[in-house]
């Protein structure tokens, strides 16, 4: 028997509407920025529409599924903070401390600063940062000033950021004064006439004072020269006006805030486009189910990055909700993220699995008080039960997992964070979030409880639609409701288990690796007859990169070789662990490449290899 029973009226009316606007309207507004495609309506295909849902039950108490959320502007988050929270930290970045009215202060002078440009709606500007105060600022300036976001990942490598440019239709970016990030982006002012304007931000400028005398007698030979001429904006020039952004009427269900890019089942990166009311609805979702947080006196440790999806609404945005001090760090470094914890004593933490091993594996980890965390949620990745039982011994704070894609702005489903959770489920849907398991071989056919199938979801934290790919819409709009291209099941109680992906992409350390992209920049080596990228099992990153190849007869080529070639031409993140050169490589009936056949003889050969890991090409740990 079907276990999906589905109430009589849509989500959207029932969920969290106020008279003025239904969600629905979103589709019909955005139709025209998405290629002409108009998101189909959901079809019901269950007989008892009276009956609640499974997961409804489960819910811890004192939360609900039909919970009403006020949906407004994303810009809200940071303006209603600033009015109660303002005399606090909002923003802690290497030891400098910067007020909640602080930012607010200059988020005021970016948005003017970006209006003065040009920014308004339907204008988008690219963000290449890491993690760091002009990541938060910039953000929260091109949306007051009524523009979307385009976020970029700065460990892309040139080729990738141009096609990014390329695919979302931005015409100013922002980055800092590194060579390596603004080497990258510096020559798209020379492709024609779509990329006009890079703000440049110091690096130096968000540093605390000692910091930054450091810096400029250390580090000075890594800032880049940038030429003085109107195609080059420095922030401090960006932030000179008097800080009275133009008002900006912005519809939070039919303005588009960030372009978010992420992998479809080709492989190459598509912009999600997410509505304000996709990314406020789903912090206030989180806010929800966080339902024992103190207002103004939590603490996020922000190690994410903040051009991910996750790390962009779980902790920036959601940090902002809270009034929390949000701790930035710019990247991952397991005894630094230890240090910053015993002393700093965030209550929140959230990360990868990757993160929380490395973290167990720290010798000599029992010396670290990191008992002050309250609140830690794994996603991107599985998380293995062995992984997230030895951080629970170490913290005394539960560790849960939940679920989403960069579609779905990004969080569908959490574990209950006190713990009463299902081992190896990502949880139960939030708030107006309803998931259904469709059969992989009867397309609309949905599954019952326990049975195996594709995993879609709907909700009002799920995209307007693909940027300018109206047939990608289509197929994933399938039905009327979002298809993630992930296998999974419900149980009776209405927990999420997800089993496998349809999509062949490889997550790794919570980054998404598209096989196609590496292995076309594997064949660009003159050498390279073959080439075959799959993801194999790593206990600490649950996959990692494998390449096969095999070379054009008379040529000859090492692993060290191949790596060096691929060096500037792939991301650290994307960049093969393993390389295994073949005299040949397998081949289905019909001539392809046979990846299942490689992965099968990977498994049954994987105690040799580990043996003997020289003979593989592994990469250095």
């Amino acid at each position: 028997m079907n276990t999906l029973i589905r109430h009589g009226k849509p989500w959207h009316r029932r969920f969290m509407m106020p008279d003025k606007i239904l969600f629905g309207r979103a589709i019909d507004a955005v139709k025209k920025r998405l290629s002409g495609w108009r998101r189909p309506k959901f079809q019901a295909k269950t007989l008892d529409k009276n009956q609640p849902y499974p997961w409804e039950a489960s819910y811890p108490d004192g939360i609900s599924w039909h919970s009403t959320i006020a949906v407004r502007p994303l810009p809200a988050l940071l303006d209603t903070a600033a009015a109660q929270f303002g005399d606090q930290v909002c923003i802690h970045f290497r030891g400098r401390q910067t007020l909640y009215r602080d930012i607010a202060e200059q988020v005021n002078h970016a948005a003017k600063g970006f209006q003065d440009l040009g920014v308004k709606k339907g204008i988008k500007v690219g963000l290449v940062l890491p993690n760091c105060p002009y990541a938060v600022i910039c953000y929260y300036g091109v949306l007051k000033a009524g523009g979307t976001v385009v976020n970029i990942n700065p460990l892309y490598s040139a080729r990738e950021i141009k096609d990014q440019i390329s695919d979302s239709g931005l015409c100013i970016l922002v980055t800092l004064n590194m060579k390596t990030l603004y080497r990258k982006v510096a020559p798209r002012l020379e492709d024609g006439d779509q990329l006009e304007t890079i703000i440049v931000c110091p690096l130096g400028g968000v540093l605390p004072f000692h910091e930054k005398i450091l810096f400029n007698l250390l580090k000075r030979r890594e800032v880049a020269d940038i030429p003085d001429d109107e195609r080059h904006v420095f922030f401090d020039k960006l932030i000179d006006n008097a800080g009275n952004p133009d008002p900006v009427i912005i519809d939070p269900y039919t303005d588009i805030a960030v372009y978010q890019f992420t992998g479809g089942t080709t492989g190459y990166p598509k912009a999600a486009a997410l509505s304000h009311a996709n990314l406020h609805t789903n912090t206030e979702q989180l806010m929800m189910w966080a339902d024992g947080v103190t207002l103004g006196d939590e603490k996020i440790l922000g190690v994410l990055p903040l051009f991910h999806a996750f790390g962009m609404t779980a902790v920036m945005n959601l940090g902002l909700r809270l009034g929390a001090e949000i701790i930035l760090l710019p990247n991952f470094k397991p005894t630094e993220v230890l240090d910053v914890i015993q002393r700093e004593k965030p209550t929140i933490f959230i990360g990868v699995p990757t993160m929380f091993s490395a973290l167990n594996a720290v010798r000599e980890i029992d010396k670290y008080d990191i008992t002050s965390l309250k609140y830690c949620i794994s996603g991107g990745a599985p998380l293995p039960a062995e992984i997230q039982t030895r951080f629970e011994e170490l913290s005394g704070c539960t560790l849960v997992e939940g679920y989403g894609l960069s579609e779905t702005s990004p969080v569908i489903t959490v574990n209950p964070l006190d713990g009463s959770g299902r081992a190896g489920s990502v949880g139960l849907p939030l708030p107006g979030t309803v998931i259904s398991i469709e059969s992989l071989t009867e397309p609309g056919r949905l599954m019952g409880s326990g049975e195996r199938g594709e995993i879609c979801a709907e909700g009002p934290q799920v995209m307007a639609g693909y940027a300018n790919r109206a047939k990608d819409n289509v197929h994933a709009f399938r039905g009327g409701y979002l298809h993630t291209g992930d296998v999974g099941y419900l149980d009776e109680n209405g927990y999420l288990y997800v089993v496998d992906r349809i999509k062949d992409l490889i997550l790794s350390g919570g980054f998404n690796v598209y096989p196609r992209m590496v292995e076309e920049v594997i064949y660009q080596h003159p050498a390279i007859k073959e080439a075959a990228v799959c993801g194999v099992p790593d206990q600490h990153r649950g996959e990692i990169v494998k390449a096969f190849v095999s070379l054009v007869d008379g040529e000859e080529l090492t692993v060290g070789q191949l790596r060096a070639f691929l060096k500037d031409k792939l991301a650290p993140f994307q960049m093969p662990r393993k390389i295994e050169i073949r005299a040949t490589l397998p081949k289905t009936l019909i001539g392809k490449i046979s990846k299942k056949d490689l992965l099968a003889e990977t498994a049954a050969e994987q105690v040799e290899l580990l043996d003997a890991p020289a003979s593989t090409g592994e990469a250095p740990q």
